[in-house]
């Protein structure tokens, strides 16, 4: 580097400031540097892959046109990342990598990479956690549980941009295994292969990485406005969104794409208004929009699973029979979700072709009794138990919200209480708030209020046990 590198490299900064504003300038090239000049390349460095990827993408024609400016010799750029100072802001720790929207970059194995680990070769994943190849909508098996599920996904899908957004947010919630990812991911390959809009895929858990590299690094602003610029976001297991700052910035961004008429799809393992650790705003947002519950899987679409995963598998076993009773017998034994169902289809695969075995019932029954799992209870709602006791009771569900204290109101309000709480994991204060904003004082009273009755008063014992076996049905 000449003694008039640095000069030149000041003047640049200084048209560079004039020409995107002092804000953009803090967020982005405030920690640039000049590492030389050589041989018509000035070589420049910024502290994170973010940064690069940022400025790669969006700026780099309009720094290489001040660079030319203040030095015509100069034909190209090259970014690098500093990690030494990476691994100074973050000590002891393994860095943890804001998001990379840019189109990935290269391994030495040649792999194509972004910030959060490989990605399909040839697909511009824009960053954002990985993408399994196989979750695509051809590979969905529709049945009477996520019909509409299915069929809201594809119409989000096949937007273009620019297109009236009409389900926003749509938020999709299920169990474990049910396929509310296969779906979210489905969407974002639809949406990043030929579509001229930008789609990002990201589990809340990338999500709260992202945005607390970016407070480390210096950089929040930069990571808001990248997100921001997102066509479609897709957010992936909501539930595990932790973090008052986080969901604070999460809220933000919310509003800020549905209000600039952007997609977002949100998944969770519950709806949004049993997401007791999130703010009651976000909560309010995201029950706005479209919200799809995808249910158990049926014994028939169990089964129509169990022959797709055995098709697919014929591709590249083309010997892999599995007769139809025991796909049959599958079907029935097998109801938990659809991992297992996929875990049954190989074992007993492994097993074929390690073994040379024909599959038998014998051998499925075998290979999958530990998949067998005692059905499990159903999973009871507030709202279910409002509305069963106001029907048992003769009152209305929004008399047992209501603050009336007559005696013929207050009792199934202590019922339905009890009831919460005794057979949901909701705590004191959330039942509190779902009984007309209440303090949790108030809903303890009625619990203690009630175990205390019902060991003395046989009559009202026998009323809640029968409220109960109907909520359970």
């Amino acid at each position: 580097m000449t003694t008039t590198d640095p000069e030149r490299w000041e003047r640049v900064k200084g048209r560079l400031r004039a020409e995107v504003g002092e804000e953009i300038f803090q967020s982005w090239f405030a920690r640039m540097e000049l590492e030389r000049v050589h041989e018509g390349m000035a070589h420049l460095s910024v502290p994170t892959r973010f940064l690069k990827s940022w400025i790669q993408s969006h700026y780099i024609d309009r720094l290489l046109n001040c660079w030319q400016a203040e030095h015509p010799d100069i034909q190209k750029l090259d970014v690098t990342v500093r990690s030494a100072v990476l691994r100074t802001v973050v000590p002891k720790a393994k860095p943890i990598e804001a998001i990379d929207f840019g189109r990935g970059t290269r391994g030495d194995s040649g792999e194509a990479r972004t910030a959060f680990g490989p990605v399909a070769s040839g697909h511009d994943a824009l960053g954002g956690s990985p993408l399994d190849l196989r979750l695509t909508f051809d590979t969905f098996v529709i049945g009477r549980s996520n019909t509409l599920a299915h069929a809201a996904a594809k119409q989000v899908a096949a937007a273009r941009r620019n297109d009236p957004v009409m389900f926003n947010p749509l938020y999709i919630h299920a169990g474990v295994g049910l396929g509310k990812t296969h779906l979210l991911q489905a969407i974002t390959w639809a949406g990043n292969n030929g579509s001229e809009r930008k789609v990002l895929y990201l589990t809340a858990e990338k999500f709260m990485y992202g945005f607390v590299s970016a407070l480390r690094t210096q950089t929040a602003l930069a990571f808001k406005e990248a997100l921001r610029g997102i066509d479609v976001l897709v957010i992936d297991d909501l539930q595990f969104l932790q973090g008052k700052s986080t969901q604070a910035e999460f809220c933000h961004t919310l509003n800020a794409l549905i209000d600039a008429g952007r997609q977002v799809i949100i998944a969770a393992d519950r709806p949004p208004t049993d997401l007791e650790s999130l703010d009651d705003r976000v909560r309010s947002r995201l029950a706005g929009g479209l919200v799809v519950e995808m249910g158990p899987l049926g014994e028939e679409l169990r089964l129509e699973i169990l022959k797709f995963r055995v098709t697919a598998a014929r591709q590249y076993h083309p010997s892999f029979d599995v007769p139809a009773p025991v796909l049959s017998y599958i079907a029935k034994a097998v109801t938990h979700n659809g991992r297992d169902l996929e875990g049954a289809v190989n074992r007993l695969l492994a097993h074929n072709k390690l073994t040379g075995q024909p599959v038998t019932m014998e051998m499925a029954e075998r290979e999958v009794r530990d998949l067998i799992r005692p059905q499990e209870p159903k999973r009871v709602k507030i709202e279910d138990i409002q509305r069963i006791v106001a029907r048992q009771y003769n009152v209305s569900r929004s008399d047992l919200l209501s603050s009336r204290r007559t005696a013929n109101v207050v009792r199934p309000r202590q019922v339905a209480m009890y009831l919460a709480k005794t057979l949901t994991l909701r705590s004191l204060p959330e039942i509190g708030r779902r009984f007309g904003g209440r303090d949790h004082t108030t809903v303890l009273h009625a619990v203690r209020k009630i175990e205390g009755l019902v060991g003395n008063d046989a009559m009202l014992a026998d009323e809640i046990e029968v409220l109960k076996r109907q909520l359970q049905e």
